[in-house]
């Protein structure tokens, strides 16, 4: 995953420690009903295309320009899909990380599905019924955004 310039800064004056940081999910869809994902090449995992925002940059705008960036894909935000945090995630650099997530559901528009950067090994467009290993969690958003109802919050503790 490349490191924005931002993030380098901040993790200069704060070491591994655990940071809780914005980030944005894309879950895109083709004419076909198909699914935009990408093979990371930090673990080697398929997953959906996400990002950090950069400073001043809105959600939506970091949604179009991650996948952008990252498959060579253009999208359009259709809606919000949910919004959640995320597990803590300890990467290999021993870097502590914690997103909360703001998922979008979008609609691609043009470009030819590619790898387009360092970030991903492959890139493909997938069936919501035949998806590769992505885990329970972004299955689960995968059917969110296709189920097309209304945003999908945890229920507050105790209510």
């Amino acid at each position: 995953m490349a490191i924005p310039p931002f993030l380098r800064d901040i993790r200069a004056k704060c070491g591994h420690d655990l940071l809780l940081l914005p980030g944005v999910v894309t879950v895109t869809f083709d004419d076909e009903g198909r699914v935009l994902l990408g093979r990371r090449a930090d673990n080697g995992r398929w997953a959906l295309i996400s990002g950090i925002p950069e400073p001043g940059e809105e959600p939506a705008d970091t949604a179009v320009r991650e996948v952008l960036e990252e498959t060579g894909v253009h999208v359009v935000p259709e809606r919000i899909v949910a919004v959640r945090s995320t597990p803590p995630i300890d990467y290999p650099n021993g870097d502590r990380s914690q997103y909360m997530d703001t998922v979008f559901r979008c609609r691609a528009v043009g470009g030819d599905a590619r790898v387009n950067d360092d970030e991903s090994l492959e890139v493909g467009w997938f069936s919501p019924d035949a998806l590769p290993p992505i885990g329970e969690r972004m299955v689960e958003l995968v059917k969110l955004a296709a189920a097309d109802g209304p945003a999908w919050f945890e229920s507050p503790k105790g209510v």
